[in-house]
C-alpha cells in the first residue's frame, strides 16, 4: 500500500507554483537541473527518499487556479485519494474551478475576502466573507466555481477521493451519488480528521503513509455519514419526476431488466443530475432506482414462472441473474417462497 508526495511540477496535467522563501515550498520550475525533492524547506533537514506510486491513484483533474501563481500547492497522493495544502501567496484576486469524477472536500484553516462568490451546482451561491474553519463539499460530477478578493492570504486543505472508497454494500453507488453538496458548513469530526491529515502532509515523512490512508478512509466515510444524516433529517421533497420522465425511466428499466443499469444512464435520460434524479425518482415511485429495478425483475420472473415454459435456471438468466442460487435467494427474500414453491402453488 503506497502513496507519494509530489511537487506539482512533476505532475504533467497540474499547475506549477513557486515561492522559494516559504517553508515547505516547492522547487521553482526553473530549477530543472537539480534532482526533484519532496519539499524544499527553509531549514536544514535530512533528505528523504522520493516515494514511488505502487497503487492505483486518483485521476486528474485537481482544482484549477487562475492565475496559477496566486497559490502554492503541496500534494500527497495515496490509493483512492489525493490531498493538497493550498496557500495563498498574494492578495491579488484569483479564481478556482473544477468539475471532477471524484468528490472534493475543502477545509479552510484561514480565509477572509473583501469580495467574492462561491458556487456549487444545485446550490445557491454564497458571498460569505470570513470562511475560516469552514468546510465545503463538492460531490463528484458537480461544477464548483469560486473567486476571491483576499483580505488575508488563504490557507486550506483540499481532499479529493474516489466514490469507489464508499462502495462495499448494495446501493452504495447510488448513496454516493446522492451525497448533497454543502457550502461553508462546520463539523468537528470532519475538521479534526482534516487537520490530522494536513499534519501528515506537511511532515512529508513516507513512514506515515499507512496512517494517512486510514485517515482518508475515515474522512470519506464521515462525509458519507453526514450525507445520510442530511437526507434523513430533510423534509420530504415536493413533487417528483414529471410524467414524461417517469415514463422514460420506467420504460428504459423495463427494456433492460436483465442488464445492469447505471444511475448516470437513467439520470441523463431525464436530464437531471444523479443526486436530484435519485430524490425525485423515490418521490415518484416510492423506492430508489436500484430497488425499483430489482422489484421489476422479480415481477417479471413471476410471470415467466407462471407460464411454465422455462426452467428455473432459464428464468433466472432471463431476468439478469447469473446463478440460480442468487436468483432463488432474491426471489425468496422478495416473496417469502422459493421459485419452485411459487411455481407449484400457482397450479
Amino acid at each position: 500500500m503506497a502513496m507519494t508526495l509530489l511537487p506539482i511540477a512533476e505532475r504533467p496535467s497540474a499547475r506549477t507554483f513557486s515561492n522559494p522563501s516559504a517553508v515547505h515550498a516547492y522547487e521553482t520550475p526553473h530549477a530543472r537541473d537539480r534532482k526533484p525533492a519532496i519539499f524544499a524547506t527553509a531549514r536544514t533537514a535530512p533528505r528523504r527518499p522520493q516515494l514511488e506510486i505502487a497503487a492505483p491513484c486518483l485521476s486528474e483533474p485537481l482544482v484549477e487556479f487562475s492565475p496559477s501563481h496566486a497559490v502554492n500547492r503541496r500534494t500527497l497522493i495515496a490509493r483512492g485519494m489525493t490531498a493538497e495544502i493550498v496557500d495563498g501567496v498574494s492578495q491579488d484576486n484569483f479564481k478556482s474551478q473544477i468539475r471532477s469524477p471524484n468528490h472534493l472536500l475543502i477545509a479552510y484553516e484561514r480565509g477572509a475576502r473583501r469580495e467574492g462568490e462561491t458556487t456549487i451546482e444545485n446550490l445557491p451561491s454564497s458571498s460569505l466573507r470570513d470562511v475560516t474553519h469552514k468546510l465545503v463539499f463538492v460531490p463528484a460530477g458537480h461544477d464548483y466555481r469560486d473567486w476571491h478578493a483576499p483580505r488575508v492570504n488563504m490557507s486550506a486543505i483540499y481532499f479529493y477521493f474516489s466514490p469507489a472508497i464508499l462502495s462495499g454494500h448494495p446501493g452504495a453507488d447510488e448513496e454516493a451519488a446522492m451525497l448533497p453538496p454543502r457550502l461553508f458548513f462546520e463539523n468537528a469530526m470532519v475538521w479534526d480528521t482534516a487537520l490530522k491529515m494536513k499534519a501528515l502532509l506537511a511532515d512529508g515523512n513516507e513512514d506515515n503513509h499507512t496512517y494517512f490512508e486510514a485517515l482518508g478512509f475515515v474522512l470519506a466515510h464521515e462525509i458519507m455519514r453526514l450525507g445520510s444524516t442530511a437526507r434523513s433529517n430533510a423534509a420530504p421533497a415536493r413533487g417528483g419526476l414529471a410524467a414524461w420522465q417517469q415514463r422514460t425511466a420506467a420504460a428504459y428499466i423495463e427494456e433492460h431488466l436483465s442488464e445492469p443499469i447505471s444511475l448516470d444512464t437513467l439520470a441523463k435520460l431525464v436530464r437531471l443530475s444523479p443526486y436530484y434524479f435519485c430524490r425525485t425518482f423515490k418521490q415518484s415511485f416510492g423506492v430508489p432506482p436500484h430497488r425499483y429495478h430489482s422489484n421489476r425483475r422479480i415481477e417479471r420472473a413471476k410471470e415467466l414462472l407462471m407460464e411454465r415454459r422455462q426452467s428455473i435456471t432459464d428464468v433466472a438468466l432471463a431476468v439478469g441473474f447469473g446463478e440460480t442460487s442468487s436468483f432463488s435467494a432474491a426471489f425468496r427474500k422478495a416473496t417469502g417462497v422459493t421459485p419452485t414453491e411459487y411455481q407449484r402453488s400457482a397450479g
